[in-house]
């Protein structure tokens, strides 16, 4: 690999940096490629298409950002939002990491500043009143109702990501003859292998769920649409379908806040976290690669222990 290229003839090795060195999936790949492509893009716009990695400077980056809040997305026809911003700064971020790791002389990572929004640092969470209220909201007479109750309650109790839930198969669940707890290993993001864990209410529900399954399909969430059963499609549910599921019981019980499944699995974190679980621990229940990915859940807890003091520990009771 030559050390004195143009950044732009740089992206083969850096895909091959993120496959082999870092692991990342051929999905995460292939969003990294598109995210910088729009910085190669830019730099072929503004005639700095020969411009190597040592040349780049915060004057560059700036004047990208420039561009992306000033970018209109093709499909809204709306200026891009923060977040999105965000994912092309930090796929810029990673390849200026890759040039460290391969000590080819570069601006510093810490240079690209992520744009900032207030919104994007809100994290919507259920209480345990809410979530208990979602879990019955199910009609468990029936089976789809049942499947229902049973998507909710491992929704809460594992704390899965949404694909990682739609993807569980029946032989991963092992119920065990005195069900007081439950250990299934799942394969998440970035192949990152994690166990996550059913509380004895999740298992109860669980095992009459498999019980009164009369089916042969191997996944664990299908779907029972009238007459899917006798054609050759899939039954596993897809995430669209499970969110549409929260989404229907968000609605029925009048829930307040717009709950989804990556909701419950914020409710998940904060509960954890409010009952004093070391923030590693919650990192690896939630299979998050880098922990300042779960610190987003401290500002919640650290919001309550701040209301807390100023209701309980205010210095009314004291005189003078």
């Amino acid at each position: 690999m030559g050390k004195d290229k143009p950044i732009i003839e740089y992206l083969t090795d850096y895909l091959d940096y993120i496959d082999i060195q870092k692991g990342l999936s051929g999905k995460t790949q292939e969003n990294y490629a598109r995210f910088l492509n729009k910085f190669f893009g830019w730099l072929n716009a503004n005639r700095l298409d020969k411009l190597k990695p040592a040349k780049l400077n915060e004057d560059h980056v700036w004047k990208y950002k420039v561009f992306l809040s000033r970018h209109t997305d093709p499909r809204t026809k709306e200026p891009l939002k923060k977040t999105t911003q965000n994912y092309y700064l930090i796929a810029l971020r990673s390849l200026l990491e890759f040039f460290i790791e391969k000590k080819i002389a570069s601006l510093s990572p810490s240079a690209v500043k992520l744009a900032k929004d207030k919104a994007d640092k809100e994290i919507k969470f259920l209480t345990l009143e809410q979530i208990e209220s979602l879990v019955l909201a199910p009609d468990t007479s029936q089976m789809i109702g049942l499947r229902d109750r049973v998507l909710l309650e491992t929704l809460f109790s594992t704390g899965l990501r949404v694909a990682e839930l739609a993807a569980l198969n029946r032989d991963q669940i092992k119920i065990p003859l005195y069900p007081t707890n439950l250990e299934v290993a799942i394969v998440g993001k970035g192949k990152k292998v994690r166990s996550v864990y059913f509380s004895e209410r999740a298992i109860k529900w669980l095992k009459n769920y498999l019980d009164k399954r009369g089916d042969l399909d191997g996944a664990l969430f299908i779907n029972y649409k009238p007459g899917i059963e006798k054609t050759s499609l899939s039954r596993r549910l897809t995430t669209k379908s499970i969110e549409e599921i929260v989404k229907k019981y968000v609605k029925i019980v009048g829930l307040p806040v717009n709950a989804t499944p990556h909701t419950i699995r914020h409710s998940f974190a904060t509960d954890l976290l409010n009952q004093g679980v070391d923030l590693r621990l919650v990192q690896e229940f939630l299979g998050h690669r880098n922990i300042a990915t779960t610190q987003i859940y401290t500002h919640v807890t650290n919001k309550q222990l701040k209301d807390v003091h100023r209701k309980l520990h205010g210095g009314r009771k004291l005189k003078g």
